[in-house]
């Protein structure tokens, strides 16, 4: 399986190179602009349906194992720095494996936790102007 890994990397690389894009749009414009020498009949049709669906169908294999491993590649960062942060909950690492509903509750926590940063976030900012404002008396105090 490693020959698909190397494949599809590459694959993808190419794909998502604009040159690849100019391709595909030379191929179109090329098909369309044969319309008339053929007719417009239903071969010609045929031939970029054809071609566009097996294209596409090709495509989601090669996508999916990129999205796939660059997902988990992406996971197992997160994993790592959850790892090495002190403070971090270690049961955190394999979120992933959650049902829906289990995420969902989770989800709720940390929309709590939020919220309650929030609230407290308002609170040491009128706390910072209050202690601006004292300070500000004190050096006109010290002025006059």
């Amino acid at each position: 399986m490693k020959w698909f890994t190397s494949f599809s990397n590459r694959a993808a690389k190419a794909v998502g190179h604009p040159a690849a894009f100019m391709v595909a749009l030379s191929v179109v414009i090329f098909w369309s602009l044969s319309g008339p020498l053929f007719g417009y009949s239903d071969t010609w049709q045929l031939v970029i349906n054809t071609g566009t669906t097996i294209v596409t169908f090709l495509m989601v294999f090669l996508i999916q194992n990129t999205q796939n491993r660059d997902t988990e590649a992406i996971h197992l960062k997160l994993d790592e720095l959850i790892r090495s942060h002190r403070p971090a909950k270690n049961s955190y690492i394999s979120l992933e494996d959650l049902s829906i509903e289990e995420m969902d509750k989770l989800k709720e926590a940390f929309d709590k936790v939020k919220r309650d940063c929030k609230d407290i976030e308002e609170v040491e900012e009128v706390a910072d102007e209050n202690v601006k404002k004292i300070e500000a008396e004190k050096r006109k105090r010290k002025a006059s």
